[in-house]
């Protein structure tokens, strides 16, 4: 009969490396995606289905995150559609659509890019599908959201702030100078 040392040695394990399910390895997911919030606005129903304007359609999202424990964040999405008319409002239609993101040994910069580049691009098919759904609810023609690049939209973010933090320290005066 073999000794303990014998099974780890036969199986190929080095108990120096950690036992089972050792989790020094980077990982980044979606843990859970759900509806946080979401209006539907039709103010000028019946009267905007009888009018000839085409409507000018307003679309705008925005990315927040924010800590829920060491290793869970919440990644909010939020898409507001808006339909005009010189005669009035067709619709208003904003949805915030949440995400729970797991992610663990991560450096920083990449937990900054996982959830404000990575994690939106995963979640907006989802949110996209529920504004579509929501104006054809509306009586309308559903809205057709073409696909956004979250990393470029991320990269010019960061090239911005770098521009504006190197516009700032060449605006200020050398140490010392007052």
């Amino acid at each position: 009969m073999a000794d303990e040392g014998d099974v780890l040695t036969d199986l190929n394990m080095d108990p120096a490396a950690g036992g089972n399910g050792a989790d020094n390895q980077p990982v980044a997911g979606i843990i859970q995606q759900y509806v946080k919030d979401l209006s539907v606005e039709n103010p000028n129903a019946p009267a905007c289905y009888q009018w000839q304007s085409q409507p000018e359609v307003d679309i705008q999202f925005n990315i927040a995150a924010s800590q829920v424990d060491a290793e869970i964040h919440e990644v909010e999405l939020k898409i507001t559609a808006n339909a005009k008319a010189p005669e009035g409002s067709f619709y208003l239609v904003e949805v915030v659509y949440g995400g729970l993101v797991g992610m663990r040994n991560l450096p920083d910069e990449q937990a900054h890019h996982f959830l404000y580049a990575e994690a939106p691009r995963l979640l907006f098919p989802f949110a996209r599908r529920i504004v579509s759904d929501a104006t054809r609810d509306a009586g309308f023609h559903p809205i057709q959201i073409d696909p956004i690049d979250f990393n470029g939209l991320y990269m010019q973010q960061l090239q911005r702030k770098a521009e504006e933090e190197a516009a700032a320290a060449a605006a200020a005066p050398p140490a010392g100078e007052a």
